[in-house]
């Protein structure tokens, strides 16, 4: 669906892009990325609307170079800000939009009318869109991209502003627009969990250059860390500390899971195997606590950004204080430094 060969950007104080090549296929594609690191200038490129430095791409087998017109016929997109008029209906801007796609006056009515149902706005379509609620106007940008039937849609952070209900119908959607219809996705976000339970494939991109691309599946994977969690007894009022002192007693070291649900009460080990299994359920038995869980916890797409972090070298005391001095000279900004 989507492929880039050494692709750049650069403009005059700083490097959106940076020789960042990837493959794209069908289904579901999360783009992840902090602030800054390149995901809106991708974007653009694709659709070509903002030209390459250097380095070739292509959507949907189209040079983004020479073809974005019929690009742009074939992909719908959601924005991230805030872009629509408040002052007409649901209806009549989506077929203005489907208009302007090339559909015939009856085809883009029809098509608004299925999309606008699909997307949970049907009975809200005449109101102006100025009284809609923020979930209703993603949900108005989201249908604008669906109604001309798209191969593939670039869709801009859908979830920004929504509460967490609101976040999991968005992300329900999301989903079936693939599973239903079809249709592919590339969807950015900032909050790596939406990404893991809604995304195929993860895309991760840090300061313009690839980080990691590869399958969702491989990112979450299960590690050899066993996280368990027990109930408190009148016995035993504090029924982790109770376990995590047995565990120690068979020679088993233990650590507190604070990262994960249940905070505090939560206990992390390294099972060796199916006898670490054994002897937790056997200790939990024998102390008359109640097992809530025992799992194996699975990495998470954050850690990519974690790990990243840790690699990047710490800039020493003079190479800080030559930054200064080379910013003060030039009156440059932190872009140039």
């Amino acid at each position: 669906m989507i492929a880039t060969e050494s692709l750049s950007k650069r403009f005059p104080r700083v490097t959106a892009l940076d020789r960042l090549s990837m493959d794209i296929g069908p289904g579901v594609t999360g783009l992840v990325g902090s602030n800054g690191a390149g995901k809106s200038t991708l974007i653009k490129i694709l659709l070509g609307l903002s030209p390459a430095t250097e380095g070739r791409a292509a959507v949907l087998g189209l040079d983004v170079a020479t073809s974005g017109g019929q690009i742009r016929e074939r992909v719908g997109y959601m924005p991230e800000h805030d872009c629509l008029p408040p002052d007409v209906s649901a209806t009549e801007f989506v077929v203005h939009m489907a208009r302007m796609s090339g559909l015939p006056p009856t085809a883009a009515r029809e098509r608004t009318a299925d999309t606008l149902r699909h997307v949970g706005l049907y009975e809200e379509r005449y109101r102006p869109i100025g009284g809609y609620s923020t979930g209703m106007k993603q949900r108005v940008k989201l249908a604008q991209a669906l109604v001309h039937d798209p191969q593939l849609v670039f869709l801009d952070e859908p979830t920004n502003g929504l509460d967490p209900v609101g976040r999991d119908e968005m992300l329900g959607l999301i989903r079936r627009v693939h599973t239903d219809f079809g249709i592919s996705v590339l969807v950015t976000s900032h909050l790596l969990g939406e990404l893991e339970r809604t995304c195929d494939h993860v895309v991760v991109i840090d300061g313009g250059k690839l980080l990691r691309s590869s399958s969702t599946t491989d990112f979450t994977q299960t590690t050899t860390t066993l996280a368990v969690e027990v109930t408190d007894t009148d016995e035993h009022p504090d029924g982790t500390r109770v376990l995590r002192d047995a565990l120690r007693g068979r020679g088993i070291e233990t650590e507190t899971g604070g990262e994960l649900p249940g905070a505090g009460h939560t206990i992390l080990l390294t099972a060796e195997g199916e006898e670490t299994y054994d002897l937790v359920r056997d200790l939990v038995a024998d102390l008359g606590l109640g097992l809530i869980r025992m799992e194996q916890r699975r990495h998470h797409i954050a850690e990519v950004f974690k790990d990243q972090d840790e690699d990047r070298p710490a800039p020493v005391p003079e190479r800080a204080a030559a930054w200064a001095a080379t910013a003060q000279q030039t009156g440059g900004g932190r872009d140039e430094r």
